[in-house]
């Protein structure tokens, strides 16, 4: 995959094998928050659950989170802070924590290392995120707005997921979704059927 600043050339690691990358790296932290929604789109279509995706200040789709610093302690303190200035007070309702980990991505050109999580959240907590994200500190800054990922394909095979994709990610966000969803049985096995992206393997 060819390197630039929103498609970085780099490697998925393991989590001991970040950790020993040693001082000159930068870590960042973002997380998938998902939880389930029982309801149905037009009273047929299962939404199965609410996946939350944010778009970003240079108008790329990311997850919530941002760069973590040696002062926070650990990766999962600096990414519960960064969900607090982006979040807002909801954010207290729940913590990240390192079981919520999934994958390393380091970009040595830049020397960043992006680390992910999912987490699930309450239908009750997923909601009081969402109503309380326009007051966050970083809203309408750093953070645009929250967006919700179709957990669905329709008939014609494009709507839904698979037109959703069509958008442009930052970094290796686009991965980090497909696996997510993928290996947490979060969308149908049927719609990867329709992508015409190759799922990634890592984990």
């Amino acid at each position: 995959m060819a390197g630039s600043p929103w498609r970085p050339a780099g490697r998925w690691l393991k989590r001991a094998e970040a950790v020993a990358l040693g001082p000159g790296w930068r870590h960042a932290c973002h997380v998938l928050l998902y939880a389930p929604d029982p309801r149905r789109l037009f009273g047929c279509i299962p939404l199965r659950y609410v996946v939350l995706m944010q778009m970003r200040f240079d108008g790329r789709l990311g997850f919530p989170g941002g760069f973590v610093d040696a002062q926070d302690g650990s990766w999962e303190n600096g990414l519960n802070r960064e969900l607090h200035e982006e979040l807002g007070e909801a954010a207290a309702a729940f913590r990240v924590e390192g079981s919520d980990y999934r994958s390393s991505h380091a970009d040595s050109r830049r020397q960043v290392v992006a680390h992910f999580y999912a987490k699930r959240l309450t239908p009750e907590q997923m909601a009081a995120v969402e109503a309380g994200a326009p007051h966050a500190k970083d809203y309408g800054l750093e953070v645009l707005g929250m967006v919700r990922v179709p957990m669905y394909t329709l008939q014609d095979g494009v709507g839904g997921l698979p037109a959703f994709l069509e958008n442009s990610f930052i970094g290796v966000a686009q991965e980090q979704l497909l696996e997510a969803i993928q290996n947490l049985g979060l969308v149908d096995p049927g719609s990867f059927l329709h992508l015409k992206i190759k799922t990634p393997t890592h984990h």
